[in-house]
């Protein structure tokens, strides 16, 4: 049987997660016995786009036999969506759930399908993780991904639904890296608002732009507000091993929540499909879970 290649495409080499996404993807295919190419779009949705449509077009002894992506833009990419399913070509989508996949898995000769964390609950968790450190209320100081990404503002729904009426919540916007963060909240420093807001948790949708808003308290001028804002809680997500984790045991970030790379069971679903001629389940969602869990939390703040 013809050795499998599969083409992976991430957002950016600069996010821990995308990283472990692309560390997943090198493990998983060499258990799995498969060639893998890994590329990165540079947050960049058009040259995401390049990126994979000139993988498409080529000469049909080097097209990938599969494609796993994470999109960079909102719109997951129909019309490379369509062009891949054209030329036979498996197309396996990271955090979305768009609404072509039903319509091209009716035609389609490879298999089709996507595979998400759940975000909702990403973000339930989270607004749990808050009530748990701010028993008595308080305010957020909540750093959220971009507004083009479903993954960002499922997460902000979740929190939302279950953080508790007596913790405000200030939203800024960052990119999901850590400078992006830091540059977010440098910006919210310069207003004059900022100065007199009673911060008591400093809470982001990732880890890395956890540790971009540390690093911007750190730079203050002021040994006393230096002091003040480091002293709070801060909470991020991902929670891989090298980072997140690490982060949490060296006091870092208070909690993270462990999110499981997707490019691995995504490409396990392609293997698997691919050998027994079927489409798998149009949707598959992974667990997350708190870090520390959520008893620990409650029990050191009682």
């Amino acid at each position: 049987m013809k050795k499998l290649r599969f083409l992976v495409s991430l957002h950016s080499c600069e996010n821990d997660f995308q990283v472990a996404q692309a560390q997943c993807a090198e493990d998983t295919a060499s258990k799995l016995g498969i060639d893998v190419e890994i590329v990165f779009a540079e947050d960049d949705a058009v040259n995401q786009s390049t990126q994979l449509l000139k993988a498409i077009q080529s000469q049909k002894e080097s097209r990938p036999d599969a494609i796993v992506l994470e999109p960079v833009g909102g719109t997951a990419l129909p019309q490379v969506a369509r062009a891949a399913s054209a030329a036979g070509i498996g197309w396996a989508i990271l955090n979305r759930r768009p609404e072509y996949l039903a319509a091209l898995r009716a035609q389609a000769t490879a298999p089709i399908f996507a595979v998400s964390a759940d975000h909702d609950e990403i973000g339930r968790i989270q607004g749990r993780q808050f009530a748990a450190l701010l028993p008595r209320g308080g305010s957020v100081l909540y750093i959220e991904g971009p507004s083009r990404s479903s993954s960002a503002g499922k997460r902000t729904a979740g929190m939302l639904e279950t953080k508790p009426s007596n913790i405000r919540v200030s939203m800024l916007k960052a990119n999901w890296t850590e400078d992006g963060a830091t540059r977010a909240v440098l910006s919210w420093l310069s207003l004059a608002t900022s100065q007199s807001a009673p911060i008591d948790l400093v809470g982001a949708q990732d880890d890395a732009m956890a540790m971009g808003a540390r690093k911007a308290f750190q730079g203050l001028a002021s040994d006393k507000e230096r002091a003040r804002w480091l002293s709070l809680p801060f909470t991020g997500c991902d929670g891989q091993p090298a980072t997140g984790q690490v982060w949490v045991r060296e006091k870092l970030l208070t909690a993270t929540i462990y999110i499981s790379p997707l490019t691995g069971k995504a490409m396990e679903i392609l293997v698997a499909a691919m050998q027994r001629g079927i489409q798998p389940p149009e949707h598959s969602l992974t667990a997350s879970v708190s870090i520390p869990a959520l008893d620990a939390l409650i029990a050191r703040k009682s």
